[in-house]
């Protein structure tokens, strides 16, 4: 079995991955650091939870610590771009975990925080920049960064970027880039619009496809439960008393969605806590800390969140709302079964979202395994109640529930069955405004 000490590595950062007690490269480490070290482009493709970061993260290390420069004022000499703020955070931390031994530089430029010091962080240089586009090119048009002397570009997450509406940002951002570089680009899936990219940024690029594109993680435990909307947060706090789930993610399409998730499950005495696009980056930081460090024992998110969080023993994650976008089911479900781990991933299917879950399980080409609801759920929709915004009349928590109807907002009129197939389309046409919102920068 190959080991860190086959791939060429120096020993600076095989200590550190010693002392990290990382000895065996995963599949798309092994494929992709030799290339990259050689100077390669490269288009790698692997679930997420696999270990992308590393891939490009030491190859980059080495080669910088093997050239005798150090950075200039205002300039980057490798460019790490991140569809997220939290993600760009753990690519950062990566980054200087592997080159503790090393004398280079890390710096984050993302959106949600004050420019000012990621303005005086560059001035003085740096030797890796991890930005999203956003902030990224904000910098650059008030003259505080020059990407001029960029001798490797990461695009990282790169199908989530163009998902979110950055794709205009990109060729902006490569317009500002030296044509000698490499380019390393890293997805989860490869639709066709990513193959495109790889052929337009890329130069005679090493392919490595480590699993089929947009398979789920095989030691992802999968279950679907058909519930009314007006009845799934009461099942998910009945849900999330269980003992078994020690640490859980909640994924909602919708910010507004996921505050009142969060709201209700508070009221219910559980401990929550809430990260989406409309809260600043120190909410976000507070609230993944509380999740990591485990005082919240559950985090309600939107989609955002599905490849910005890296949190270890994730033990459920719960789609409380499917998404529109099949492909984010992937990445969602990825938040568990993390480094050799196991997962359980429980989706709460409603009828307007059916055609959303026969859009997944053509994806990931199986169907996903239908648990029954608890006999106190009613089966049928209740005329008047959408999106899980009004708690059902019976039930384990009726009392607190009827509590707090007075703060929830009226009821929009319930989608009828027979049109969720013609909305569909058109939701899905509306989703890639939507999530470019979501994340703006």
């Amino acid at each position: 079995m190959a080991q860190f000490l086959d791939l060429g590595l120096s020993t600076p950062i095989l200590g550190a991955l010693a002392a990290q007690n990382y000895t065996t490269p995963t599949p798309i480490q092994i494929e992709a650091i030799p290339p990259a070290l050689a100077g390669r482009d490269l288009c790698g493709i692997a679930q997420t939870g696999t270990g992308k970061t590393a891939a490009f993260a030491l190859p980059i290390l080495e080669r910088l610590s093997g050239l005798a420069q150090r950075p200039q004022p205002h300039r980057c000499r490798a460019l790490v771009l991140s569809p997220t703020r939290e993600l760009a955070g753990q690519i950062a931390e990566s980054f200087r975990t592997y080159g503790s031994g090393l004398r280079l530089s890390t710096a984050v430029a993302v959106g949600g925080v004050a420019i000012g010091r990621q303005r005086q962080q560059l001035a003085r240089g740096v030797d890796i920049l991890v930005a999203t586009p956003g902030r990224l090119l904000d910098l650059c048009d008030s003259g505080a960064l020059s990407l001029s002397s960029v001798q490797i570009l990461v695009l990282d997450e790169a199908d989530r970027m163009l998902d979110l509406g950055f794709i205009h940002a990109l060729k902006r951002i490569v317009k500002l880039l030296p044509r000698s570089r490499q380019t390393l680009l890293f997805s989860a899936t490869m639709p066709k619009a990513i193959a495109a990219l790889a052929g337009e940024y890329l130069t005679d690029p090493v392919r490595v496809v480590v699993t089929p594109a947009a398979t789920t993680a095989e030691r992802v435990d999968q279950s679907v439960i058909f519930v009314p909307a007006h009845a799934k947060r009461d099942l998910l706090t009945a849900m999330l008393r269980d003992p078994d789930m020690e640490r859980v993610l909640v994924f909602t399409r919708t910010k507004r969605g996921a505050d009142r998730v969060t709201r209700h499950l508070a009221g219910a005495g559980l401990r929550a806590a809430v990260i989406h696009g409309n809260k600043s980056q120190p909410q976000r930081e507070r609230a993944l800390a509380s999740f990591r460090d485990g005082h919240a024992h559950v985090l309600v998110a939107t989609d955002i969140a599905a490849r910005g969080i890296d949190v270890e023993r994730v033990s459920h994650v719960i789609n409380f709302e499917l998404p529109n976008v099949p492909e984010d089911y992937v990445h969602r479900i990825g938040r568990t079964a993390r480094a050799g781990a196991s997962g359980i991933a429980v989706a709460l299917c409603s009828a307007d979202e059916r055609p959303y879950l026969h859009d997944i399980e053509r994806l990931i080409r199986c169907p996903i395994r239908v648990t029954p609801p608890p006999a106190w759920v009613a089966t049928e929709e209740k005329p008047g109640r959408d999106e899980g915004n009004t708690p059902p009349r019976h039930g384990p928590h009726q009392a607190a529930h009827h509590r707090s109807r007075r703060s929830d907002p009226p009821h929009a009129r319930p989608r009828r069955p027979d049109r969720a197939v013609a909305t569909h389309r058109a939701k899905s046409r509306a989703a890639g405004k939507s999530r470019a919102n979501e994340a703006r920068v």
